[in-house]
């Protein structure tokens, strides 16, 4: 896709993008649409990006920061612009986001579960910060000092690829009595 081909089909992937937006109902982040765009059509990111722009200074989409996240939501406006459009996507496109949108949020949402960044101190530390997240409620966090940046980077990968094993030790560790 162009991002200087026809009118027509810039309107339908905006139009998608609503549709998506729609059929998910609750805020969603920008990864988390862009993996679901992407589960349905051929969309570059810059494409993505470009469009998400142009619905958002459109009222159609609002964004709104939330745990160091931007999270995207289809506003009235938005609604009522689909619902006027709806028709210029192709039908087979919206089987494919009615099909694939449930087993692709469950996948974005365990994939999402398991989170970790970092944050300077000052010039030599860092502030980590490891989180399990089911349903949108933290079940577990950690927040530690890191000596570096490179150390911090460790702490977050390892907590990302570990955090299963690691985390039913640190809850045995913590909840085991002193004899």
């Amino acid at each position: 896709m162009k991002l200087t081909s026809s009118n027509e089909v810039l309107a339908e992937n905006k139009v998608l993008i609503l549709y998506i937006l729609d059929k998910i109902g609750e805020p969603t982040t920008d990864n988390e649409l862009l993996k679901l765009v992407l589960s349905i059509t051929d969309m570059n990111y810059f494409y993505f990006q470009q469009f998400m722009l142009d619905l958002l200074s459109s009222n159609y989409v609002s964004k709104y920061e939330k745990d160091n996240h931007s999270f995207y939501l289809l506003t009235d406006e938005g609604k009522k612009a689909l619902e006027l459009t709806i028709n210029i996507v192709p039908g087979i496109l919206k089987l494919r986001v009615d099909t694939n949108i449930k087993p692709c949020q469950n996948d974005i949402k365990n994939e999402l579960s398991i989170v970790a960044d970092f944050e300077p101190e000052d010039n030599n530390n860092f502030f980590v910060d490891c989180k399990i997240i089911e349903n949108n409620k933290t079940i577990f966090s950690v927040r530690i000092l890191a000596s570096s940046r490179e150390q911090a980077k460790f702490i977050c990968d390892n907590w990302k690829e570990n955090a299963t094993s690691l985390y039913p030790n640190l809850l045995n560790i913590l909840t085991k009595t002193k004899t």
